[in-house]
């Protein structure tokens, strides 16, 4: 039950130890409440006065206080400590999915990774926080009552040593039932995590085709789908409480109707007899308190096994181990043989990619949909590593390296994607994503450059305004020209990337934006991934891509003198997909 990873945990021997001694004086304290309460019951049974017993009084309520005081330390620590080790998880999870790139997010959903760093990493310290505690009751708490029960009564004390295995073993047979019912929750919870994150951003699509009442419909039977593993699952844990609570109350008065026979016929006296049955029931309660709680703990192991899958994905090795210069106009880039698959159970999805180019150059790179664009521009960014062969070779002026996730050659990068993000921030510091120290005047001027200067007029409080989610929204024109101005503020970064930065705008707005990046693109290496044929006028260099290969390669003049795959690739586009 307890999943391997937690004994990494740092920390976690301390924290161990310390719940085992805090079980230990628990089970004290249960004894010490059992045996001193039997004495003044028994005292006041056999005439004794209620004065005499006062002192047995006594001593139970303190038990009793010193017993609640071990479990209200115990619930400090463990929350202390499941908190600061979620808080870590959180910070490794994220850390993670920057290294990988959005690779890692395509492949387990946008909406699952969310879900898995909000809700998987609250669940995972709910589970640390249960399981703990309750796996170290249950291990230590039984068998010191028990213990005590055979010195008073070897009789209870054979029938609960019975008994307690037969309810484990029902529990492992319950628990494995229990796994599968939860992990179909989870896995229906990461569907409809995903469903409704790709339903939302696609709604102002979805109306204008009219097929939001569809995917309106698709949404309702995922969630309805989640429904119905949620409350199968409930009902399994519903009905399993309810058998181990009947056990073990069947139990308890097993134990208590030998126990009156017993003291009916003068076989056992009152106060042992007594202190056995009120230790009874305390003898299962750790169980009880450990089934109560088990589904909580299956969503939180789920949870938890979830974040592992990510946080053990290989890294690309030694990712700053090379030193690189910055990007000039003599610096040259030269790649040969490369090849690149999501997984090893996919076919490429990029194949013997060769080019080179040198200095400042704006490099095209175009094909339909599917061909391969906006991953070759991930693995030029570093967000994807290739598959490496014996021929692949990529150097950097004329240094090897077995991929380009290397920091020195990150920095050097400016990423605009087709759909840029734009932070819950003001409108300046979504500006300043690459040059956090910038001023005021300076993200002004980025701003104007890049054509919004009629937007910051509009805003309540001009680049001060809150942005993004929960802010004021912009529309795709604008988000993109927010994006142009991070690079415009950034005079630094010489390579720049473009993944398909224009696939959702109309050519009006288009064509205004297109005049406001062309001057980003002086002084650079670009690689610009699009579909649109207009910006090849603009290129120096174009890539044609078909089927994740090279199919041609050359000038916008070369290839339309070929008349090859480019020629019949613009014809195909010009006569209805543009």
């Amino acid at each position: 039950m307890i999943d391997k990873t937690l004994m990494t945990m740092s920390g976690i021997k301390r924290i161990m130890s310390l719940l085992a001694g805090l079980a230990v004086l628990q089970a004290l304290f249960i004894i010490g409440q059992a045996y001193f309460l039997a004495r003044a019951i028994a005292g006041l049974w056999n005439g004794h006065a209620l004065t005499v017993q006062l002192s047995s009084l006594a001593i139970f309520f303190l038990c009793y206080f010193l017993r609640q005081a071990v479990v209200f330390f115990r619930e400090k620590i463990l929350d202390e400590y499941a908190a600061k080790q979620a808080g870590l998880m959180r910070e490794k999870l994220l850390q993670k999915v920057f290294l990988l790139g959005p690779a890692v997010v395509q492949e387990n959903g946008t909406g699952n990774m969310v879900t898995m760093a909000l809700e998987g990493i609250h669940q995972t310290e709910n589970y640390l926080h249960l399981i703990l505690a309750k796996m170290m009751n249950m291990m230590i708490i039984p068998w010191l009552i028990l213990i005590f029960i055979f010195t008073l009564d070897r009789r209870s004390g054979v029938i609960l040593l019975i008994v307690f295995p037969i309810i484990i073993l029902f529990m492992i047979i319950l628990g494995y039932a229990a796994q599968a019912k939860a992990d179909k929750q989870y896995a229906a919870f990461q569907v409809l995590s995903n469903h409704f994150i790709d339903s939302l951003s696609g709604l102002a699509t979805l109306k204008l085709f009219g097929l939001s009442k569809k995917y309106a419909t698709s949404i309702y039977q995922t969630s309805e789908r989640f429904r119905q593993a949620t409350m199968s699952t409930l009902k399994f844990a519903i009905l399993s409480t309810f058998a181990l609570d009947f056990f073990t109350t069947l139990s308890v008065a097993i134990v208590a109707v030998f126990l009156g026979f017993r003291l009916l016929n003068g076989e056992v006296f009152l106060f042992p007899a007594l202190t056995a049955l009120i230790l009874a029931p305390e003898f299962f309660l750790p169980l009880r308190d450990f089934a109560g709680d088990y589904h909580a703990t299956l969503d939180g192991k789920n949870a938890l096994q979830a974040i592992q899958k990510v946080l053990i994905m290989p890294e690309t090795e030694n990712r700053t181990e090379l030193s690189l210069s910055q990007w000039q106009e003599s610096s040259e880039l030269k790649i040969d043989h490369l090849n690149f698959r999501y997984s090893t159970e996919t076919d490429f999805s990029l194949t013997d990619i060769t080019f080179q180019t040198q200095g400042y150059q704006k490099i095209g790179i175009i094909g339909a949909s599917g061909s391969g664009k906006s991953t070759l521009v991930n693995l030029l960014s570093g967000f994807l590593q290739s598959v490496q062969n014996e021929k692949a070779d990529i150097r950097i002026d004329q240094q090897k390296i077995s991929h380009l996730a290397q920091n020195d050659w990150q920095k050097q990068l400016l990423y605009i994607p087709q759909d840029p993000y734009i932070f819950h921030e003001t409108l300046a510091n979504n500006v300043r994503f690459y040059e956090p120290a910038a001023d005021d005047r300076q993200v002004l001027a980025a701003l104007k450059v890049a054509g919004l200067e009629a937007l910051i007029n509009d805003l309540p409080q001009g680049i001060n305004t809150l942005i993004g989610e929960s802010g004021r929204t912009l529309s795709g024109g604008q988000a993109q020209r927010v994006v142009l101005a991070r690079a415009f503020l950034d005079q630094k970064r010489k390579i720049l990337l473009f993944d398909e930065p224009t696939a959702h705008l109309d050519l009006e707005t288009e064509i205004e934006l297109k005049q406001n990046m062309l001057p980003l693109m002086e002084n650079r290496l670009v690689f610009f991934a699009t579909h649109r044929l207009h910006w090849m006028s603009e290129m120096d260099f174009i890539l044609v891509l078909d089927h994740g290969r090279i199919v041609e390669a050359g000038t916008l003049e070369e290839l339309q003198q070929q008349q090859g795959f480019y020629v019949q690739l613009t014809q195909e586009m010009r006569g209805g997909k543009q």
